[in-house]
């Protein structure tokens, strides 16, 4: 996968303890979208970009379903989160990070399949 080079990941035992949660409490957020996760060397990892404050982006969720009704996979979603988006002037996880959720959202509609 090809990712913003300030990616930094994070494994699931980084996330308990970054989250406060348990390891299966840890799956079910990203089985439900809320983090989305990639096989990283046989290991599942989250980008810290989808953590704030000690807890995962809240807009991430529904941005996700978003990019999921316009045909993209996890794999693909989390690579067009990551990377620089021109109509956005940033990454869409920046753009969400910064408060613009509905411009993230429209882009991602507009890229539908």
């Amino acid at each position: 996968m090809t990712e913003s080079p300030a990616t930094n990941w994070l494994t699931v035992p980084d996330l308990t303890e970054l989250l406060g949660l348990k390891v299966s409490q840890v799956r079910r957020l990203i089985e439900e979208g809320a983090l989305l996760a990639s096989k990283v060397d046989g290991v599942w990892q989250v980008p810290d970009a989808f953590i704030v404050d000690g807890a995962p982006l809240r807009e991430l969720r529904g941005t996700v379903i978003v990019l999921g009704d316009a045909g993209f996979s996890s794999e693909e979603a989390m690579r067009w989160l990551l990377n620089s988006e021109p109509s956005l002037g940033v990454s869409p996880v920046d753009a969400l990070r910064a408060g613009r959720k509905a411009e993230v959202r429209r882009v991602a509609q507009a890229l539908g399949f």
